[in-house]
Parts: C-alpha cells; structure tokens; sequence
C-alpha cells in the first residue's frame, strides 16, 4: 500500500487533554466554552474541519458538545436507520487499551442525533449500539443513562449529549484518569469527519486506533 494511502493520524499516537466542569450537566445541558476544544485531528491530513467538538468529565459521567455550521441542506435524521443520519457517534474505552484490534466489555459506542425521533421526526436521540465484530460486549446502555439535547440554527445545528458513569463499566476518572476515545460526526452534505485515523482503517471498531484522552482537572 502507497504511503499517501494510510492516514497520517495512523502513525502517531495522540494524548488530548479533557478538562473537568461542574455542574457537568444541567436542565440547559453541557454548554462548553472554547477551553474545551478537542483539537481536530483532522487537520494534520489538511481536511476541511465543519465541526466543532468538545467534551468534559466529572465523577458522574462524560459530556459533549456539537457545533456543525454552513450547511445549506436540512439535516437528515430518522430513528430508524440512526447509522445513516446526521449526527455524531462516540466510542470509550474505559481502559485505554491499545494492544487489541477487537473491543471488549469495556468498550462502547454511542449515537446521538439532533432529530429524528418522535411522531413528527423533530426530537434529538440518544442510543448505545453494539461494536461491530466486538469479542465481548458490555451490558447494554438504556436511555435513562443518556442525555441528548439539540438546538436547530440557520446554518446547523448545535448538539448536547450525557453518558453517566454509571453506564461505563470501569469509568473511574480519579483512578484511572485516561480512557481511550474516538468520535465521528456524519453528515449526508459534508461527509464523514473523524478524531482518530478515517477510512479506510476501521476506526469504528478497532480501540487500537483511538486517542487517549487524558481527564484532567
């Protein structure tokens, strides 16, 4: 295989810092200020960055805010095909493990989206999915633990979204403060836009090649 075929974020490992908020969530969700950027990795493959992500943790679970700004399309979103809506997954690895290609039970993955639920297709969703081709898979997430919550703006839209910890077997951020991470925001307009390395690696269910976030105060 060419070299300029790999993705240039396949060749190096990254540690990004998270930083600590509380409250962590409210009635009015996680509104994340600039501080809590995760850098877009994105950027060292000089792809174009249309989201703006940003994450927080504290004792009770980990938080994450959405920006997607310039579209001219509406968002696509439907409850029952959630893989192929707009929207945003998450994967965690509450050990940090990077030995592995296959997640185990302490690796989940979660979908949130800014619509699509409810009679009318307007209500955000929260949902845990499966790790495709996972050697064991965790207890599944249901939606008491989970918050998500949208706000629909001329150009995009902005998305709020809660994992409590106790939905996160092994999420223990005092003793074990580093935990691995990825995310994916897929738009029908834009495309698809990664943290760790994108396709053709199989990011979406290989923890070896997610970031460490390291949870900081």
């Amino acid at each position: 295989m060419e070299s300029r075929l790999i993705p240039e974020r396949f060749l190096f490992r990254f540690l990004l810092p998270v930083r600590r908020r509380r409250p962590l969530w409210t009635r009015q969700g996680c509104p994340l200020d600039e501080s809590y950027r995760l850098f877009p990795l994105a950027l060292l493959e000089r792809q174009r960055v249309w989201a703006d992500f940003r994450a927080a943790w504290d004792e009770e679970g980990l938080a994450f805010w959405l920006q997607v700004r310039g579209k001219r399309q509406p968002l696509w979103c439907r409850s029952a095909r959630p893989e192929d809506s707009d929207g945003l997954q998450v994967w965690i690895d509450t050990r940090d493990v990077h030995s592995v290609h296959r997640a185990g039970r302490f690796c989940y993955r979660f979908l949130f989206m800014p619509a699509g639920g409810g009679a009318r297709l307007a209500d955000p969703v929260a949902l845990w999915l499966p790790i495709d081709h996972a050697r064991e898979h965790p207890r599944p997430v249901g939606e008491e633990s989970l918050r998500v919550l949208a706000q629909g703006q001329s150009d995009g839209y902005v998305l709020q979204a809660f994992v409590a910890a106790e939905a996160l077997s092994g999420f223990d951020p005092l003793e074990q403060p580093r935990i691995g991470f990825n995310y994916a925001v897929l738009d029908r307009e834009f495309g698809l836009l990664t943290l760790s390395a994108g396709p053709p690696m199989p990011y979406a269910e290989d923890p070896s090649l997610w970031v460490s976030l390291e949870l900081i105060s």
